[in-house]
């Protein structure tokens, strides 16, 4: 039998993209002599590049006209579309194979952000991922998700403060927008509650949330600079802030190496479960019912449920429409970790 050529095609984002992994393994062991390719992001391409089941990543810079003109050379025997926006219908009309696209769902995530109307499977995306290939004879394996991080971004113990070095608990602190991210008065609490040491994770742009962390914890401030509410708080959490100290291999080496991981709905929560990690999921405007918890792992969900404005968006905005962001400032921190 001829070998399969097969692109997969999803530019963005983090999560999203992680979030395929399931299907490329699929189509790599359950096809016979298939040759999977992966289109995504040039932003993105360190999510895929020790992943031992995509022969081949092609990136998309600004253009898609190179990118289109470098896929047609590969001569494709069918295209799995799990982004199924404009530029992917463009790259399906212009290579002309077949193609099986996902399902977004947007109607059903319109219906329940704009009328609160529940019309949305109660199916995590990863399994409906998987019905986007079923045409092509690939079932679900049940193996969950992958990340495979290389071997020069693995996290050494002694990279990390000694008092980090014989176990501690990651805090994802980042989020697309503000209303995926609690508020930092609220951070403060959650790491108090957990009273344990903390590698606080980010981009750059979270650096100034992690250092103030970072500063209530582990030094000491003038009783003005004190927020009142937390003030007698006992301050034994231990913070390390890595936030923009390492990039996402390294700081998924920081997640691998975690006992327990507290996350927003955001990209390093689907890491976290790549890696079989109990997870705290914490839930601001948007919901696990669009999908999108935690994959074949163990979590728990922190969220606000006595809300009627939740959800609010299917991604998120800088500040609450409503002015009082409620979903995060009354969400209840109830866990228990031994």
């Amino acid at each position: 039998m001829a070998k399969q050529k097969i692109l997969v095609l999803r530019f963005s984002s983090i999560g999203d993209i992680v979030l395929t992994t399931p299907i490329v393994r699929a189509l790599k062991t359950q096809l016979d002599d298939a040759e999977i390719h992966f289109c995504t992001k040039v932003s993105f391409a360190s999510i895929l590049e020790a992943n031992p089941y995509i022969d081949k990543v092609h990136l998309l810079e600004k253009d898609l006209n190179p990118l289109i003109a470098e896929l047609k050379k590969e001569n494709f025997d069918h295209i799995v579309d799990l982004h199924n926006n404009l530029r992917t219908r463009i790259i399906k009309t212009r290579l002309g194979k077949p193609s099986n696209a996902f399902d977004k769902l947007n109607w059903e995530k319109w219906l329940i952000v704009n009328f609160k109307v529940n019309k949305l499977p109660n199916v995590h995306i990863v399994d409906r991922y998987f019905e986007t290939v079923k045409p092509l004879g690939v079932k679900k394996d049940m193996l969950g998700l992958d990340y495979f991080i290389p071997e020069k971004d693995e996290i050494e113990k002694d990279w990390l403060p000694e008092t980090h070095r014989n176990g501690y608990i990651a805090f994802a602190i980042g989020g697309q927008l503000n209303t995926k991210k609690l508020p930092i008065d609220r951070m403060i609490e959650l790491c108090d509650k957990i009273n344990k040491p903390i590698v606080v994770l980010g981009g750059k742009e979270d650096a100034e949330n992690g250092e103030r962390l970072e500063d209530f914890f582990n030094r000491k401030h003038d009783k003005e600079d004190m927020i009142s509410p937390l003030e007698e708080m006992g301050k034994k959490a231990i913070i390390y802030n890595a936030c923009g100290k390492f990039n996402l291999n390294q700081s998924a080496s920081i997640l691998k190496g975690a006992s327990h991981v507290f996350t927003h709905d955001t990209g390093l929560m689907h890491i976290a479960a790549a890696f079989n990690k109990n997870i705290f999921s914490i839930w601001g405007n948007t919901i696990p019912e669009f999908g999108m918890y935690p994959y074949q792992t163990k979590f728990t969900i922190l969220e606000n449920k006595k809300l009627d404005c939740r959800p609010c968006s299917k991604i998120g905005f800088d500040k609450c429409p409503k002015g009082h962001f409620k979903c995060m400032n009354d969400i209840i921190f109830d866990f228990w970790i031994p």
